[in-house]
């Protein structure tokens, strides 16, 4: 039986290794350091971030169970207008934080963790205009090693 992504990256430990490398990566990047500039991120900003890619990737329901649903998630990043370059900028940084995190810079479990974030960076940015475009209770999407499931 294949692995789940959640399992192949290193189950939680894995995933906030990178959640943290890709933070980092996007501080130091004078475009993608744009949004982590603002007050009110939440202090556990990057524990949730592993939580909710876990859940997403084939791990336990920790993130919806306990912290919020993909609602608040989507409501967190709208209503920011178009950003074409802040998103390429944020997936290179993830690109190289896949290195930086042990992932290496190919392979199926790189592509595919590269693939997910391509495709969360489009789902984010689903509702420039106003937070109040979101609908209630969207279900959290999960990805597979052949894509969205």
């Amino acid at each position: 039986m294949e692995p789940t992504i959640y399992e192949a990256a290193g189950g939680y430990d894995g995933l906030l290794r990178l959640a943290h490398a890709w933070h980092e990566r996007c501080l130091a990047d004078p475009v993608a350091s744009h949004p982590f500039g603002h007050p009110g991120q939440h202090p556990d900003h990057l524990e949730r971030l592993a939580t909710y890619w876990a859940e997403a990737l084939g791990g336990p329901a920790a993130y919806t169970g306990a912290m919020a649903d993909h609602s608040h998630v989507l409501r967190l990043h709208a209503g920011n207008g178009e950003h074409h370059d802040l998103d390429e900028r944020a997936v290179g940084c993830f690109t190289a934080a896949l290195q930086d995190a042990g992932f290496g810079d190919d392979g199926p479990l790189h592509d595919t963790l590269l693939a997910y974030f391509r495709w969360g960076t489009d789902l984010m940015a689903a509702h420039p205009d106003t937070p109040d475009d979101v609908p209630d209770d969207v279900p959290l999407p999960h990805w597979s090693w052949d894509g969205p499931a």
